[in-house]
């Protein structure tokens, strides 16, 4: 299966993020002001050299360059080049320009990682 068009544009996912996970949508919210807090040592996503972002995959301390893909049913992913959707992928849940919620594809890493929130920093 071939990527279509993203529907956001891989430089909304640049910048300084706090992040938290959660496990069920009742603590969406609570893991929300989580990740807010944790601007104080912010997530930091950075331009990569090909069009792509600068961000960590799951069991990996190294950062690695991930791009947006579009997938079938309007939805997007976030991952190595490649078929959207692929098991190292995470799926895009929601995107704004101060947030943005992503999951694992694999079951296995989602169950370690949970759902995951970025909330943009704002700056000093």
């Amino acid at each position: 299966m071939r990527a279509t068009p993203a529907a956001y544009p891989v430089d909304r996912l640049v910048g300084k993020w706090g992040v938290a996970s959660y496990r069920q949508e009742k603590d969406k919210a609570r893991t929300e002001a989580m990740a807010r807090a944790q601007c104080k040592l912010p997530y930091t996503i950075s331009k990569g050299p090909t069009d792509g972002v600068m961000m960590h995959v799951a069991d990996d301390p190294s950062p690695h360059e991930l791009t947006l893909k579009g997938g079938p049913q309007g939805k997007t992913y976030l991952g190595f080049e490649g078929p959207p959707g692929d098991d190292q992928d995470r799926e895009i849940l929601s995107m704004s320009e101060n947030e943005f919620v992503v999951r694992y594809i694999n079951p296995e890493t989602n169950d370690r990682y949970g759902t995951l929130i970025y909330v943009r920093c704002k700056s000093a």
